[in-house]
């Protein structure tokens, strides 16, 4: 992702002023809930992605999630809970799970600022860029394992291969 606009990076004062810029500058439809939370919309290739930011201050961190628009019902939790351990091992930032409580399955990942002057547009670019293209390569296989009735090997496996050109 790249961002062409000019954002005054050393006046931010809070994390996800920052943030919202880069939100604003791309059209992306966002709700700063407060000074420490927003939830962002952003396109992807399968979906729309829901991105929500939350900053704690006491520990200096800036939590981060990418949720899906699907819902994995009680039965097929199990299957879910395998392929959740099979993606993360391929993954060299951040972290795929399921949010119990409402069956909804995300990518999260946590950026520690302690001790660092600002969060920069380079940081918050990889994480989104990160973030996206981890969203996109895996969704379809949480799609085959919770609608298309596929094994989680057969999923992780349709997953994995790298496709050349566009059809």
């Amino acid at each position: 992702m790249t961002y062409s606009m000019t954002l005054d990076e050393d006046t931010q004062a809070h994390p996800l002023d920052l943030i919202e810029q880069i939100v604003a500058a791309n059209d992306w439809p966002f709700d700063r809930r407060c000074d420490d939370e927003m939830a962002v919309e952003v396109p992807g290739k399968w979906c729309d992605y829901s991105l929500y930011f939350a900053w704690r201050e006491d520990v200096g961190a800036l939590h981060f999630t990418v949720s899906f628009d699907m819902k994995v019902q009680p039965a097929k939790r199990a299957a879910i809970y395998e392929l959740l351990a099979l993606v993360n091992e391929r993954l060299w930032l951040g972290h795929f799970g399921l949010w119990a409580d409402e069956g909804i399955p995300l990518f999260r990942h946590s950026v520690l600022l302690r001790g660092q002057e600002n969060l920069n547009v380079a940081q918050v670019e990889d994480l989104i860029d990160v973030a996206m293209e981890e969203c996109d390569r895996f969704y379809p296989a949480f799609q085959f394992v919770i609608w298309g009735g596929k094994s989680v090997a057969d999923a992780i496996a349709a997953a994995m291969i790298e496709t050349v050109g566009q059809a």
